[in-house]
């Protein structure tokens, strides 16, 4: 499977990049204590946090932001995954646990500040784009709901979109008998090339050290 990024988006945003961990033979199942733990401490410590901060005091929300506003999407109406996460957070409306592997890309989305889709390798048809939505590009959201992804950054297959930093679909969620994975990290432009292999050895270390499976990454 190779993943690739229109051009269009280029032009508009010439230090765009992605970061994406391929896992094998994983094991998804219910979250160790450890995870459920850590992930509700640092929730707890990003509400106290909230109470003092504007969410554009946080970086990597502030600029994906920007580049919803680039590529012309309305941040008001439709938020990148990772605000909407810290807007539960400060209205004391806690993630609570699913399994390990949705468990984990939800705390990895909180610590760096940015959207991620988690999806299964096995329901992806062929190779992978990112591109800019239209009206044509809908799906069956995790939010239960029929979602038109005009302007928004979408992951398209053989089938068409199944995922973006906004929401992801049904069609490609993982689950606990997920055994092979893409993790599609929707990185800062300003983020070096060498931070960003950094990010991504730090988080497929920790996701393997809950799921197991072994892990490629990659920065495209």
């Amino acid at each position: 499977m190779e993943l690739s990024i229109h051009p269009s988006i280029i032009e508009i945003l010439p230090d765009f990049k992605i970061g994406t961990i391929h896992y094998n033979n994983i094991t998804v199942s219910e979250s160790p204590q450890m995870l459920k733990g850590r992930l509700q401490l640092f929730q707890e410590q990003l509400y106290f946090d909230l109470e003092e901060k504007e969410l554009t005091d946080f970086p990597g929300l502030l600029e994906w932001q920007l580049i919803w506003k680039a590529l012309g999407a309305d941040p008001s109406r439709y938020r990148p995954s990772a605000e909407a996460l810290y807007r539960r957070i400060k209205k004391q409306n806690y993630l609570q646990s699913i399994h390990s592997a949705v468990d984990m890309n939800s705390f990895l989305s909180l610590q760096y500040e940015i959207p991620l889709g988690l999806y299964d390798a096995d329901k992806i048809e062929g190779d992978v784009e990112i591109t800019t939505g239209t009206s044509q590009d809908q799906f069956e959201g995790l939010n239960n709901r029929v979602n038109t992804l005009t302007n928004i950054l979408v992951s398209k297959d053989a089938q068409g979109a199944f995922g973006s930093p906004y929401v992801d679909s049904k069609r490609t969620a993982v689950t606990e008998t997920t055994k092979n994975a893409l993790h599609i990290f929707y990185l800062r432009p300003s983020m070096e090339k060498d931070t960003a292999l950094q990010l991504l050895t730090a988080a497929s270390n920790m996701f393997t050290g809950i799921n197991g499976g072994e892990a490629e990454i990659q920065v495209v």
